[in-house]
């Protein structure tokens, strides 16, 4: 008898295993079917979100773009078997843009916030941003650290409403600031000598004492003294897109080939000539 039973307890539990299985299946190919990865794949073509930043992207003197993520999104494109589209937006509407189908993916160097977390998914970071800052050699001979520059007799300058003038107060409260409406006008102050410094998102200082290396240097190095994550951003609920995305730049990052592409593109003024 409880043999029969046992049998019965095995026959009832294996129908119910099959009908699961049966049921979870379609479930599987539909999310699979619904994935932005394989609309890419059918339509042959990658559509790309960005706006133009320097050096993450720009025209180049034949009216073409290029940068820093346009090489990034032209290598996924190749990767996925696909060419890529490329959709210039501007920034206050490339969320909005992404969520109505405007494009698949946004690659235009997008900090990763938990306030655009809550409206996009976020790839693993496959860069780095932050703030560095650029010195005059004469003023601010000596000084290598931020508390060399957290002083009332120094003067450090930077855009007017941006990023850069957030982290002047926060981490050099006691320095003297002076803000401009953009970087030109605060760099001059620093080459004339009227600033020991200028506080900017990478790469613009590294850039800045390569043109005027007799006038400027960086006091901190190649570092920045703050660290926001990169990431792409895609629509919400698409984890087979998503898993396709983070395993690319973990293997791009393994080979090299990203951080080639930013040295490349941050660290030097070789693609200048490119356009101008």
């Amino acid at each position: 008898m409880r043999f029969r039973c046992f049998v019965l307890f095995c026959c009832g539990f294996i129908l119910l295993a099959t009908s699961t299985q049966a049921m979870a299946n379609p479930v599987t190919e539909q999310l699979r079917d619904a994935s932005t990865l394989e609309k890419v794949i059918k339509n042959g073509k990658l559509r790309i979100g960005f706006s133009t930043f320097v050096p993450w992207a720009m025209k180049d003197k034949t009216g073409a773009f290029i940068g820093y993520e346009i090489d990034v999104a032209t290598r996924l494109a190749h990767d996925m078997g696909v060419r890529p589209e490329f959709i210039p937006t501007k920034w206050s509407g490339i969320i909005p843009s992404l969520l109505t189908g405007k494009f698949d993916i946004i690659i235009g160097g997008m900090g990763i916030t938990p306030k655009r977390n809550l409206k996009v998914n976020f790839t693993i970071p496959y860069e780095y941003s932050g703030m560095s800052m650029i010195a005059n050699k004469k003023l601010a001979a000596g000084f290598n650290s931020l508390e060399d520059f957290n002083k009332p007799s120094v003067t450090l300058s930077a855009r007017t409403g941006a990023t850069p003038v957030q982290a002047a107060k926060r981490f050099m409260p006691r320095a003297t600031l002076r803000f401009f409406d953009d970087e030109a006008q605060a760099l001059q102050e620093v080459l004339i000598g009227k600033a020991h410094a200028m506080i900017a998102s990478a790469p613009f200082p590294a850039h800045q004492a390569i043109r005027h290396e007799n006038k400027l240097f960086l006091p901190l190095g190649e570092t920045t003294f703050t660290k926001e994550p990169i990431g792409f951003a895609i629509k919400k609920g698409d984890p087979d897109f998503l898993n396709f995305l983070n395993n690319w730049i973990i293997i791009t990052s393994a080979e090299g080939w990203l951080q080639a592409r930013h040295d490349y593109w941050f660290k030097t003024l070789d693609w200048e000539q490119r356009i101008k």
